[in-house]
């Protein structure tokens, strides 16, 4: 299954960018033999100043057709990190092709895209920075791999 990190904005190079970079490598090098992944970022800008409206449209446009859409925004659920890994599991084995994690920008998701996404994710009750969540994600991603496979990575 292929996971697709769709989101606002560009990240620029520094720490964020290389923490991100590499859990998404990690989670390549481990969830190809579960049959998770790769996984692709696709950026996408709305350069006309159209709002959360425009930014939808654009990250509308970059989720692929058919693809599992769960939204990432704060009154998503809050799961572990095992729930996490058996929620990918369950979408693969559904023989789900793709997943398509979606994060806003600064405002967030429109309502639109985050009311008809198949599910909702919340990292927690605090709200964070979307570049941030990327590097969030992209762990939680990492770590679910490994819980799936097995390894120490995650400790109870």
């Amino acid at each position: 299954m292929k996971v697709h990190v769709c989101a606002v904005g560009r990240m620029r190079s520094g720490p964020e960018k290389d923490l991100f970079d590499e859990y998404l490598t990690r989670f390549d090098k481990t969830g190809r033999a579960l049959g998770l992944g790769p996984a692709r970022l696709h950026e996408v800008e709305d350069r006309k100043g159209g709002g959360m409206s425009a930014e939808a449209a654009l990250l509308q446009g970059a989720i692929p057709g058919g693809a599992v859409v769960c939204a990432l925004d704060e009154r998503g659920r809050v799961m572990s990190s095992p729930e996490f890994a058996q929620m990918l599991a369950r979408w693969r084995d559904e023989g789900r092709g793709d997943v398509a994690f979606v994060i806003g920008g600064a405002d967030g998701l429109a309502p639109e895209l985050r009311e008809g996404a198949d599910a909702a994710l919340s990292l927690g009750r605090m709200v964070w920075p979307h570049m941030l969540a990327r590097v969030m994600l992209s762990e939680q991603l990492y770590r679910a791999a490994s819980i799936l496979a097995g390894s120490p990575y995650h400790r109870l």
